[in-house]
């Protein structure tokens, strides 16, 4: 199994590892609810090495990303990030993904580690004759910084902070970095690769300004408290962004794949929506807990207690009509109720 090239550095701080998207990656140090409230009150970093990234450069690269991803490149400009979808020809969310546009023609698509193959292999059988994809993750550490404090430590390490959605390159030392205003905490971040020749200084350095290190347990709970999707668990191939309501992610005024089967999709009415809940008390819902109101039921997709508000939260597919007040989760065998909350959860 691939892991970071810096794991002695999480080893040194006592990480304990675990798979993530095939990878041995950091779990957890000091444990998920010390280094999640450290994010929330502070700055914390994450090794995300594991993230896939390839670039897509000259002739044709800016029409293959419109032509393959439902959300339009061509509505921004060099020097931003977007977040977007590759949907299967059903309508299904092949993988979220977020495009870095380095330059003229040139662009870092980043999708889901566990995907990362797949993905690239689809825009290299549709790639036009000039356009070139290299492989961005092999030989790079990408490190996400994350927390209201988390400008400050870029800054006093970087000499630079890239705006939110924005994306910046430089020198940091005798080597380059490439860093974008992105993350996946609903916090101020910056998201920051490296050559892996210079990961574990950068690592250390972040640390040094005051950045707690943090495991992927705790970007986990993090992402939910913001309604943040997990693709495998609330997005997958059997689900339209449309189903997800994310509808905002697609772009309708140009071609890409899986635009026809949404259009049905619109015109036909949704069979399954996204539903976010609420539960009181510290037991945390579980994905494939059965859900269910007086019209509807469905299944839990994502659900943990939340270390900030101090109960449980979640996401489910129901079938529509959904309720609009109470809903109950099985939670091992007892129907537990819970009210229907629009996320993000948790107000920033």
């Amino acid at each position: 199994m691939p892991t970071t090239p810096i794991r002695a550095s999480h080893e040194s701080l006592g990480a304990r590892f675990t798979d993530f998207g095939g990878w041995d990656m950091p779990l957890q140090y000091q444990g998920v609810i010390a280094e999640h409230s450290a994010v929330r009150s502070g700055a914390g970093v994450f090794d995300v090495t594991h993230l896939g990234r390839f670039e897509v450069s000259g002739a044709g690269a800016t029409e293959l990303l419109r032509e393959m991803l439902c959300n339009d490149i061509a509505k921004v400009e060099p020097g931003r990030a977007q977040y977007t979808m590759a949907l299967t020809e059903k309508g299904g969310v092949e993988d979220d993904i977020i495009v870095w546009w380095i330059d003229d023609e040139r662009f870092w698509v980043m999708p889901n580690g566990v995907n990362f193959s797949e993905v690239m292999n689809r825009f290299a059988l549709t790639a036009p004759d000039g356009t070139v994809l290299r492989p961005v993750r092999e030989q790079t550490v990408l490190l996400a910084v994350q927390g209201p404090d988390a400008p400050d430590v870029v800054e006093s390490v970087l000499g630079t902070v890239p705006g939110r959605f924005r994306v910046e390159r430089g020198k940091w030392g005798e080597d380059w970095f490439v860093a974008a205003g992105t993350g996946y905490t609903g916090e101020r971040g910056v998201e920051v690769c490296v050559s892996e020749s210079v990961g574990a200084q950068l690592w250390q350095a972040l640390i040094a300004a005051g950045a707690e290190p943090c495991g992927l347990g705790a970007r986990d709970t993090l992402r939910l408290e913001m309604g943040y999707p997990l693709w495998g668990q609330d997005l997958d191939e059997t689900i339209s962004p449309l189903e997800a309501g994310l509808g905002w992610v697609v772009d309708w005024d140009h071609d890409f794949v899986g635009k026809a089967a949404l259009e049905r999709q619109k015109a036909e009415g949704l069979t399954k929506r996204l539903v976010g809940f609420t539960v009181e008390g510290r037991r945390p819902p579980r994905p494939g807990y059965a859900m269910r109101s007086e019209a509807s039921a469905g299944t839990v997709s994502s659900g943990n207690f939340s270390p900030t508000l101090g109960y449980g939260v979640g996401m489910g597919y129901m079938a529509p009509p959904v309720a609009e007040g109470p809903i109950e989760i099985d939670m091992r065998g007892t129907w537990t109720p819970a009210t229907v909350a629009k996320p993000p959860f948790l107000q920033k």
